[in-house]
């Protein structure tokens, strides 16, 4: 055989993909969004959990304080609250509750990516959608946002619970396994939804959100026919997600002080001279106690984490799922 002839049969002969790509290949693509949105939360959990854990100890402050525990009173300011926490804990607490942060993202974002790109799919069919973009990316946003929370809500709170324990309150948990069954024999089921309706309203957030961010994405992302980069796509996620979670967390973040004290004050009213109280009582108290400035108690801290955790959350999972739809468009060409 000639050196022309073998080297055709080369080129000719295709490389056999390895047993993971070819499996990955035959994903559809809600598993392909589950999956990608996974990974997204993994890796974002472990990226944002240092600044999580101050920001929702600035968030708890003023309701520990109204409670009787007074020792929440020394966290002031992202400086103040990252050295007392290194002072009192170090490494160890700017990582509290690490498992259940990070566990806390990856089924939220696997639940949330994949429904919202199914709304996404399946929302055109209704002709208000077809004719407003930002209608049907706001509504697939909410819809995917509620599903999300639901699931999800019982992580958040044990999550909130771990962060803001001390040697100072009424509560310790050695652990998520721990804290779940301690919340569950002494305060019942329902201890699991505290918060859940400010949680729910606060899905404004991803609202607005996303509808930004794909606008932001049709300025910023470069078409596919102009054979971008992946820096290029890459940098162009970053920003459009930087603007997106900028403009939205300025309008949203008092959803979010809101949610914290009422995820604490179910276990806080155990104590002495204490009672439950409802969302109206909560913002009124604070307003009248702590001023309208508490409604912004760590918000600084929380554009330091939620800016870049978007960026990542956004990169890795929009990189996933181009790395997906890479696989399975080669699959279908081996198929032809």
């Amino acid at each position: 055989m000639s050196q022309t002839n073998i080297e055709t049969k080369l080129v000719q002969t295709p490389t056999k993909p390895s047993w993971i790509a070819d499996q990955a290949g035959q994903l559809n693509m809600t598993s392909v969004h589950a999956i990608s949105g996974a990974t997204a939360g993994f890796l974002t959990g472990f990226f944002v959990c240092p600044l999580d854990v101050i920001r929702t100890k600035l968030q708890a402050r003023g309701g520990f304080a109204k409670h009787g525990v007074t020792a929440s009173a020394q966290y002031y300011g992202l400086t103040g609250t990252m050295k007392t926490i290194w002072r009192t804990e170090g490494i160890p607490g700017f990582y509290r509750g690490l498992a259940t942060t990070t566990v806390g993202y990856l089924p939220t974002l696997m639940v949330y990516f994949a429904m919202y790109e199914r709304c996404k799919k399946d929302l055109p069919a209704i002709s208000v959608f077809r004719e407003y973009p930002s209608f049907m990316h706001m509504s697939s946003a909410f819809a995917a946002g509620v599903t999300a929370t639901v699931i999800t809500s019982p992580i958040t709170v044990v999550k909130t619970r771990l962060m803001t324990q001390s040697a100072h309150t009424s509560w310790y948990y050695r652990g998520t396994i721990d804290a779940f069954r301690q919340m569950y024999r002494t305060e019942g089921l329902a201890s699991f939804y505290s918060g859940l309706v400010p949680s729910l309203y606060a899905l404004v957030h991803v609202s607005i959100q996303f509808p930004l961010y794909e606008k932001f994405k049709t300025i910023f992302v470069p078409r596919p026919e102009s054979n971008p980069s992946d820096f290029e796509k890459i940098s162009a996620v970053f920003t459009a997600s930087t603007f997106a979670k900028m403009l939205t967390s300025s309008v949203t973040y008092p959803f979010e002080v809101i949610k914290t004290r009422m995820q604490l004050q179910r276990v806080l009213a155990h104590t002495e001279n204490s009672e439950y109280e409802g969302i109206g009582k909560i913002v009124k108290s604070i307003f009248h106690d702590e001023g309208w400035r508490t409604f912004y108690a760590g918000m600084g801290t929380n554009l330091l984490r939620t800016i870049p955790a978007s960026a990542v959350t956004l990169i890795t999972y929009e990189v996933m799922v181009d790395e997906f739809s890479k696989l399975r468009r080669q699959r279908e060409e081996r198929e032809k």
